[in-house]
Parts: C-alpha cells; structure tokens; sequence
C-alpha cells in the first residue's frame, strides 16, 4: 500500500478536543505536531446531538457537510449558518464560540483548520467525472461521493489521497473535496 492513501478504516476514532463529540483524523501538518502545533489538520466528525465545538483560538476553519441533514451553527451567540446543503464548504474563525442544533440526525462532517500564520486554506469540491491534476496548493484530496483512480490505487468513499501532483480519475457520479494551502 502507498504512503501516499489513507483508508476510512484506518482512521481511529478519537474525541473531540472538548470531549464533547468524536472524530477521526484524516491527517495533519507536520506528521508529529500536536493539536497545538499543527500547520494544518484535517478530520472528519461525527455530530450526533447539539454540542459545542471545541475552540481552537488562531485557527481558521473549514466545515463541510458530508452525510446527514445537517446543523445550524450559531457563532458567538450572534451570527448563523445553516451547514443543510451537502458539499458546500463553510469557513470560521477557531476561536468562535460554536454551539450547534441539529437539523435531523446524526451527521458527519469534513474540517480543515489552519494555523493562521501558516498559510490560507480553502476547500475546493470536484463533481466533474474524468482526469485531473491537482493544483500545487492541494494537500490532500478525500473521496466524499463515488471512487476515485490514482496511481497509488483505487479510493472509494471516506479514503484519502496525498496528490503529489499526480493525475487523478475522477468517476461518474463522483465527488471529491481538495483542501487547499497557499503557504504564507
């Protein structure tokens, strides 16, 4: 197996820097940082019942709904975000108080955080089947819908590839989310 694929399988369940929910790490910058170090860090969450997020003060955010109906985010007791529409990124600031009603049951979700003076991330959706080469800013690409062919092998839904530049396949019917650094 290449280095380069992370199995939904092999991402172990951990929880939430609160303890209020769980997740389970996709990966993180640099491998060995911890969750105070990290350049970035991504991980896909299991929300299954109204709960704080956990804070992550000079952190920037990146939220996308993956599976479920989805939650109401509401942001220092002021600003509201309906995280309803699948595939739909959403962006934050990690030191927001964040406190949640869900919209239905149980969710899961995709997040990229970036440390804030270690570069600007963004996460991008790909839904058009065929080749592609991912940008030089993508760090890792994660299969949300369908399957996927790289030259380390074949993903399917919940696995993981760092791109390294090399082409991907794209299936019909697929999509895949592209988290973006662009280092400062």
């Amino acid at each position: 197996m290449s280095f380069h694929v992370i199995r939904a399988a092999d991402m172990q369940p951990q929880p939430w820097k609160n303890g209020m929910g769980v997740t389970r790490e996709v990966a993180r910058f640099p491998t060995d940082a911890g969750s105070d170090d990290f350049v970035w860090r991504i991980s896909v969450a299991d929300v299954n019942s109204a709960a704080p997020f956990s804070t992550f003060p000079g952190i920037d955010r990146h939220i996308v709904l993956l599976d479920g109906e989805g939650f109401v985010m509401t942001l220092d007791g002021e600003q509201q975000h309906a995280l309803t529409t699948p595939l739909e990124p959403f962006a934050f600031p990690g030191e927001a108080q964040v406190d949640v009603t869900m919209a239905g049951g149980a969710t899961r979700d995709f997040n990229l955080m970036v440390r804030r003076d270690g570069g600007l991330g963004d996460v991008r959706i790909c839904r058009d089947a065929g080749s592609h080469v991912p940008d030089p800013d993508c760090v890792l690409i994660y299969v949300a819908r369908g399957s996927v062919t790289t030259i380390d092998g074949d993903l399917q839904v919940g696995d993981a590839w760092l791109p390294d530049r090399c082409p991907f396949q794209l299936g019909e019917n697929s999509a895949v989310l592209m988290a973006m650094l662009r280092r400062r």
